[in-house]
């Protein structure tokens, strides 16, 4: 049933109530009911429930704090969710199996080592503005999967979806397990003085310092989501009207507030020109009669990040060749491009997070690498659009979370894949799979049988000398390399890899073929016996 479409005021959850909700989401946990996978399952369903009923909300709430058109709302956040969720729902009976398939020595064979998958407990998440249901359900979908109980911390700036998805989940999910606190500094501040068994953070690198600190005092662990001066490539080799197009959607969506957005392009010099002109070209089949005037363009999310915003594009030394228009008012910023020389620009120094970014020239190959590794050695994401060989070079030279090639950050647009960021722009992964792992422990387990205390002896005092040996013989395995570190790989390798069962020594092949011959009579003997 579809829920009344009027929005409430944005309210801030009561600071006193902040350690009852982390004490009721704990108890919740301790109860052991979060590891039934079955209401996990019923969990899951719900929240596809919820977000299948509200989506005209939700559409209305984006539209209200961002100006998200409709079919934004539901491709980048509705749909995206729903279906990194029906993944867990169609997988989730196979992640929670233990995994069996281990590399371990043959002789511990008997002790059954497995891996159990565990939920983390209690967690927190704290979610941001650009993309303010997405980026709270999807790691909220690991959660659940995984059996963790949660709170959700969802941005103060894009209250109105905040306060659509406190009433969804409230409505939708399991009450003393899931809850949504909303605030701001006060009320985040109140959440992080309580104790967690994991904190998910998607924002900036200055609150992720904050974060991480504190959270060191209580050794929990953190999945810090953030973003980056994200570098892009084109050469003489590239498909310069496809790259515009495909450029200028990746920085019109959302109107440019995206982490995983470039912030700059590295373009051949040869080709400048011509790329620009494409560039304008793309801008026009987007919006005829203007972005301004377009339904299909957002707005800045608020006052404070259109005049940092601005402050970029008037400090900037750089030409602007596409674009320039903005209006307070409305918070409107359009898309633009400024032509700059320096690195040390100011468009080169900030993370723009918002539809303005910049061409920087260059000569070589080398020489964009070379800036890609000045401006930002780890961004969060890495667009390329050269030839193969180059494409390749930059891929294995310039690190990033993710990559694309011949797009703008569509590793990023795959519902079901990890995504998450290295060094400055994050640390952790989630979506899919990889959000089941990480509210998961993976704890490992062996159970050893009594009859294998004969085997064991080398382990108890007084220690043998025979036992010690006959222990190496059949743990240890021999190198397939020499002393230079070069594998070995002639005939006699292969034969001894063979024949004498990976074994260090003749002695130790010996005893290897007995246990193996042993092994084998004494099934041989049980299968005589079943019949």
């Amino acid at each position: 049933m579809a829920p009344e479409l009027k929005i409430p005021a944005f309210e801030a959850t009561p600071i006193d109530a902040i350690a009852k909700i982390a004490a009721t989401a704990r108890q919740s946990y301790q109860s052991q009911k979060t590891k039934d996978v079955e209401w996990r399952l019923v969990q899951l369903r719900k929240l596809y429930w919820g977000l299948t009923d509200y989506t005209e909300k939700f559409q209305a709430a984006l539209k209200q704090d961002l100006n998200k058109p409709p079919h934004d709302a539901i491709l980048s956040e509705i749909h995206h969710a729903i279906q990194d969720l029906n993944l867990s729902l169609k997988k989730l009976k196979d992640w929670v199996k233990d995994d069996k398939n281990l590399d371990y020595p043959w002789t511990f064979t008997s002790m059954k080592p497995r891996i159990r998958k565990e939920p983390l407990g209690t967690v927190l998440i704290i979610g941001t503005y650009n993309f303010p249901l997405m980026l709270n359900v999807a790691p909220l979908i690991g959660a659940i999967a995984a059996g963790c109980t949660a709170v959700v911390k969802p941005s103060e700036n894009a209250p109105a979806t905040a306060m659509v998805l406190k009433e969804m989940i409230e409505n939708y999910l399991d009450p003393s397990s899931f809850f949504v606190v909303n605030g701001a500094v006060p009320e985040t501040t109140a959440l992080l003085d309580e104790k967690w068994d994991k904190i998910f953070y998607t924002g900036n690198a200055t609150v992720a310092r904050i974060i991480a600190k504190k959270a060191a005092e209580t050794l929990t662990p953190v999945v810090l989501e953030l973003g980056g001066k994200n570098p892009s490539f084109i050469s003489k080799s590239t498909d310069l009207a496809l790259a515009a197009r495909r450029l200028l959607w990746g920085k019109t969506i959302n109107a440019g507030q995206v982490c995983l957005s470039q912030n700059y392009v590295a373009v051949q010099k040869d080709v400048v020109e011509d790329f620009i002109k494409y560039l304008n070209a793309a801008y026009k089949e987007f919006y005829p009669n203007g972005p301004k005037a377009s339904p299909d363009y957002a707005r800045i999310i608020n006052e404070r990040q259109f005049d940092r915003i601005k402050k970029m594009l008037d400090s900037t030394n750089g030409k602007i060749v596409l674009g320039g228009e903005t209006d307070r008012s409305e918070l409107y910023i359009s898309p633009t491009v400024v032509l700059v020389d320096s690195t040390d620009d100011p468009m080169m120094k900030d993370e723009s997070f918002g539809p303005i970014w910049s061409i920087i020239p260059y000569d070589t190959l080398d020489d964009a690498i070379s800036i890609m590794h000045k401006v930002d050695p780890t961004p969060l994401s890495l667009t390329t659009f050269g030839s193969k060989a180059e494409n390749e070079k930059i891929l294995s030279q310039v690190t990033s979370g993710g990559a694309t090639i011949n797009d703008a950050w569509m590793h990023g647009g795959i519902a079901t894949i990890p995504f998450g960021g290295v060094g400055e722009s994050g640390t952790g992964s989630y979506h899919g799979r990889a959000s089941f792992d990480c509210f998961t422990h993976r704890r490992t387990i062996v159970e050893v049988p009594g009859w294998m205390d004969k085997l064991l002896r080398v382990r108890y005092a007084p220690f043998a000398p025979a036992d010690f040996k006959r222990h190496l013989w059949m743990t240890s395995s021999k190198p397939n390399f020499d002393r230079d570190g070069k594998p070995l790989s002639g005939p006699g390798y292969w034969l001894w890899l063979i024949f004498g069962l990976g074994g260090p020594s003749a002695k130790g092949a010996l005893v290897r073929w007995l246990v193996l011959f042993a092994a084998a009579y004494a099934g041989l003997t049980q299968y005589r016996r079943s019949w």
